[in-house]
């Protein structure tokens, strides 16, 4: 059973047509989970918007069920406090060649505007 250049030729667009329908069809599906993430995102905000607002509007008459919810938080910020606290100072500053600069955080040298080590923006 040989086969004809025109069937191998036939076959060879069939396959090309469908893979082009998947990777559109993949292309969508991306599309679409990146929407997804992008309103789950923006629905965490307001979520944590909602609550700060509530415990500071009724800081005094937290209700019992969510009680320990702030008073985790409460400990996560005073805890944040100290370790902000705890940071080294720098007292010599770093010289840098022209057109880089040094991380606020790490000291990394870098012309890029996060820190390649740490990730912190780079002003």
């Amino acid at each position: 059973m040989a086969f004809s250049f025109d069937e191998l030729t036939k076959k060879a667009k069939d396959m090309a047509a469908v893979a082009a329908d998947k990777a559109k069809d993949a292309a969508e599906l991306a599309k679409v989970n990146v929407a997804i993430a992008g309103e789950q995102r923006e629905m965490d905000k307001n979520y944590r918007t909602i609550g700060e607002w509530f415990v500071s509007e009724y800081e005094g008459e937290i209700p019992d069920a969510v009680r320990d919810l702030v008073e985790a938080v409460s400990a996560s910020k005073a805890k944040i406090a100290e370790l902000e606290a705890s940071k080294p100072v720098r007292e010599e500053p770093v010289e840098t060649p022209e057109g880089e600069r040094a991380c606020p955080i790490c000291g990394a040298v870098s012309d890029s505007k996060f820190c390649p080590h740490c990730g912190a923006p780079m002003e």
